[in-house]
């Protein structure tokens, strides 16, 4: 059986007869559950059931529930989902790609995939394509409430079988989508049948199409397409190549320029330096490639240097559109060619992984509006001049700013925020929702300190069966995160815990570790610091710049197998980084379905037990 397709549209249609769905960009996909079997098949009919394990584990476990209806076949996407209207193409083509099974079954546990289901074909073994969409539609959710299948799509839960919702008005789904990123939107008419295999002009696909700038590089007279490139790390980036969207007459004229200006040319190739720019749209990069780009015009006013990698991050920005970036091209610092472009485009790129760890919480942030050639400030109250989609949290009369979103955390990077500090609970609790053990060296050349310091902590918590995870503080140590269920411990409660491990790390190592508050009384010996994790306090955010002289570094989520002597603060760059959470994933990335509070409270009534037969 295969899908019917969507017909691209330039505009979303509109009145009582059409109804509005997120368009995702995925692997459409027919999963069919029967009694005896679980079928889940690509729109050329090709089995998706090796590439993704997890699914068909899903469709397993859920078969009981959907006995009544059995077989059963769905229509949906397959999506690696980062947030409720995004889904990240490029690792899922990563994920369908791989043959082997035990790199499937790690994939499967960093990049965890979804089947978005968006339509109901088959009933008891009975075909329903014949009925209209709404009829489909209700059915379909009907049954997935029924086995408690999340009611739209949620990249957070471990349902992998969600409902796809639809809308009647498309105007806040098209900003959700745009302002996450999204691929589009699928209008579909409330009476369509569903035809297999055909295209059909009853659901309609219309794009959220990105722009912006490249210069020409050169034309391929074979094939007829042009192709662009920008600049990366002050080398030509090849980027991709387009050929729709010009008028015969600015082909011409663009051919002829490019003859006159050649670099060189041969039977079947024009080669030309940057000169000429032109802005394109296109749906993403795959690759660090451009999908579906093409023309919109040339670019007289642009320069060719304006044409970055970073530059094309940056205008693609899901954001409001009172974000405003300024002075792109200003140097941050004197130890690394990093422009504010470059900051910028980082904390974008990361910003799926670093929002989890910010949101909901009393943001505090470390200003240098010169970069390092100029003085730091910390900003706690929100500015009068911010724009009205920032959200606030005011608490003891200071009104802090709560980043929940891109457009929050780019507009804090436009004002050269590096460093976010975050306190350990969340604002609508007085408790935390997590412990942080901060590391603290006397200085980098004792970063050694802090690998020691952690190992042997790691040992203890090992023997306590706590989970936890480490990551570089991005200056000088390391930091201990245990993460704990919301108004779960106190912070009197979580102290005797951090007091503890922190007595008997300085009691078996005294010559290398202190609880001494008092730099000057610590020589070389690292600092402990327990007591910092208490209300009122912050901890620098996973993933967030540091603002050191030395160089722009991050504080970066770790492995614990990385924590050996060849572990540097130097090797986590913004480039490493983004290159980690690409091949690697998120060191942190289940970090919120592993509270440790349940082990922790034994721990914690043990040693008061201890305490109280000491008295």
């Amino acid at each position: 059986m295969k899908p019917m397709l969507p017909t691209l549209h330039q505009e979303i249609p509109t009145g009582s007869d059409w109804v509005y769905e997120t368009k995702y960009d995925g692997f459409r996909a027919i999963l069919t559950i029967q009694e005896s079997s679980i079928s889940l098949m690509s729109r050329n009919e090709k089995p998706l059931h090796n590439q993704f394990p997890e699914i068909i584990n899903e469709a397993t476990n859920i078969r009981e529930q959907l006995h009544p209806f059995l077989p059963i076949t769905f229509d949906g996407e397959i999506v690696f989902l980062t947030s409720k209207h995004f889904s990240n193409f490029e690792q899922l083509q990563i994920r369908g790609r791989l043959k082997s099974s035990e790199k499937i079954k790690e994939a499967q546990a960093k990049f965890q995939c979804k089947y978005a289901a968006f339509d109901l074909l088959e009933v008891n073994g009975q075909p329903i394509t014949n009925e209209t969409y709404i009829e489909r539609k209700e059915k379909l959710k009907n049954i997935l409430q029924k086995i408690h299948a999340p009611m739209e799509t949620d990249p957070a839960t471990t349902h992998l079988i969600q409902y796809v919702p639809f809308t009647e008005s498309y105007q806040q789904l098209w900003e959700e989508i745009r302002l996450e990123d999204g691929e589009g939107i699928i209008a579909k008419h409330k009476n369509s049948k569903w035809e297999s295999g055909a295209r059909t002009k009853q659901w309609l696909k219309i794009k959220n199409y990105k722009q912006a700038s490249f210069f020409i590089t050169g034309y391929d007279k074979e094939n007829g397409y042009f192709h662009v490139g920008v600049y990366k790390n002050d080398e030509i980036y090849q980027a991709g190549a387009f050929s729709h969207g010009m008028t015969s007459k600015e082909r011409d004229s663009l051919i002829q320029i490019m003859k006159q200006n050649k670099q060189n040319e041969s039977a079947s190739f024009i080669k030309m330096n940057p000169a000429i720019v032109v802005d394109l749209q296109f749906i993403s990069l795959y690759k660090g490639q451009l999908r579906e780009p093409s023309f919109v015009s040339f670019r007289f006013d642009h320069t060719v240097e304006e044409c970055t990698w970073d530059q094309i991050i940056i205008s693609t920005a899901p954001v409001h559109r009172e974000v405003q970036f300024t002075h792109l091209q200003k140097p941050l610092w004197e130890t690394a060619d990093v422009k504010k472009e470059t900051f910028i485009s980082y904390l974008l790129q990361i910003s799926d992984y670093m929002l989890p760890f910010i949101k909901n919480r009393l943001l505090t942030v470390i200003r240098f509006p010169h970069g390092m050639f100029g003085e730091a400030f910390y900003q706690k109250n929100c500015p009068e001049y911010a724009p009205s989609f920032i959200q606030t949290v005011k608490q003891e009369e200071i009104e802090y700013i709560v980043c929940n979103d891109v457009s929050t955390l780019l507009w804090l990077g436009n004002q050269l925020a590096f460093e976010y500090h975050v306190p350990f609970q969340t604002v609508d609790t007085h408790m935390p929702t997590e412990i942080v053990f901060d590391l603290d060296p006397p200085s980098r050349d004792y970063f050694s300190l802090a690998i020691k310091a952690a190992n042997e902590m790691k040992q203890i918590f090992e023997q306590f069966q706590l989970q936890t995870y480490p990551k570089l503080s991005g200056n000088k140590g390391l930091q201990i995160h245990i993460p704990l269920t919301k108004n779960s411990l106190s912070y009197e409660e979580t102290r005797i815990f951090t007091e503890f491990i922190a007595e008997f790390l300085v009691n078996s190592f005294p010559d290398d570790f202190t609880t001494e508050r008092l730099k000057k009384n610590r020589g070389t010996r690292l600092y402990i610091d327990y007591i910092q994790h208490a209300e009122g306090k912050t901890i620098i955010a996973p993933y967030s710049l540091r603002g050191k002289k030395e160089g722009a570094f991050i504080a970066a989520p770790l492995f614990w197998h990385e924590i050996n002597d060849k572990l540097s603060v130097e090797q986590f760059t913004m480039e490493n980084v983004l290159n980690r959470t690409k091949t690697l994933g998120c060191p942190f990335s289940d970090y919120y379905h592993h509270p440790q509070d349940s082990q922790l409270r034994t721990i914690i009534h043990d040693l008061k037990q201890l305490s109280n037969n000491h008295k």
